[in-house]
Formats: C-alpha cells, sequence, structure tokens
C-alpha cells in the first residue's frame, strides 16, 4: 500500500491559520478531490472538525488520542497512525492519504512514499506548518504551474514527489 501526503502549504511551509487553510483555491481543491477520491483519508481530529463533515466518497479515519471521543458520524475513529494504516491496509486499500494537520504530517512524513503537494506563491500568516523535506529523499514527478486569476488570489505550484 502507497502512503501518500497531500497538502498545500505557502512559502514558509504553512498550512493553516485557527484551523483554517489561509486562501481559497478553487482548483487546488479540485486537484484534492479528484486525488483522493476513493480512497482512505488519515487526518487528525482538529484537521476533521475544520472540514465540518466527513469528505464524501472517500473513507475517512480520524486519528484522536481521546479514547471517548466519538463524532456520531460516519468516520473510523484510530487511536495512532499504526492503527490508522492498519485499518486501510485490511480494507485492501492501495493508496492511503495522509490529509493533515501538522503533527500528522510530521509522523507520517518518515513513512511516506509519495507527496502530493500545493506550493502556494505568496506568504500568509500561518500557526500550523508542513515538516521540512529533505530534498535529497525526493524526485519530482510533475509539476503544474497554475496563475493567479479572479478566481485564485495567489498563483500555485502542484507537485507530485516520489520517494528516492
Amino acid at each position: 500500500m502507497l502512503i501518500s501526503i497531500i497538502a498545500a502549504m505557502d512559502e514558509k511551509r504553512g498550512i493553516g491559520f485557527e484551523n483554517r487553510l489561509p486562501w481559497n483555491l478553487p482548483d487546488d481543491l479540485r486537484h484534492f478531490k479528484t486525488t483522493t477520491l476513493g480512497h482512505h483519508l488519515i487526518m487528525g481530529r482538529k484537521t476533521y472538525l475544520s472540514l465540518g463533515r466527513p469528505l464524501p466518497k472517500r473513507t475517512n479515519i480520524i486519528l484522536s488520542q481521546n479514547p471517548s471521543y466519538n463524532p456520531q458520524t460516519d468516520v473510523i475513529i484510530a487511536h495512532s497512525l499504526g492503527e490508522a494504516l492498519l485499518i486501510a491496509q485490511n480494507n485492501k486499500e492501495t493508496e492511503v492519504f495522509i490529509t493533515g494537520g501538522a503533527s500528522i504530517y510530521r509522523q507520517s512524513l518518515p513513512l511516506a512514499n509519495r507527496l502530493y503537494l500545493t506550493l502556494v506563491h505568496t506568504q500568509t500568516k500561518a500557526d500550523a506548518f508542513f515538516p521540512q523535506i529533505n530534498p535529497h529523499n525526493w524526485v519530482e514527478e510533475h509539476s503544474t504551474y497554475h496563475p493567479a486569476d479572479k478566481n485564485h488570489a495567489f498563483p500555485f505550484t502542484i507537485k507530485s514527489l516520489k520517494k528516492t
């Protein structure tokens, strides 16, 4: 099973502010949806709460250290990254996606085989950051630049990287 991380970050690796994305990039959200559709997603509780609902047509696995956490929705609760990965593997998943937040990205980066990264060409106010990536461990497979336009306040580049 491939372990993939999908994230959007600014030029200083900022990924969020007060549990929200610091930008609205519809084409990046479309990329996220088409890339993750039909797969298992692993996310932290705060990331899940920021979404407000399970993402449809995907198996949402929520990580929480609280043994009594029960959001009463159509999600699976796991209490460790290892447990979440085992759930995906037991469900015959071919590629599981780590979708944040910052601490989940830090835990999963050493295990990841692939990165789907959106680099937003700006600096925003952020209180959550993507971990530092060692460029020697990754090779770029694909890159697509998207200019700023009437629907996108900032230009951005979507990259996919594979572990060397």
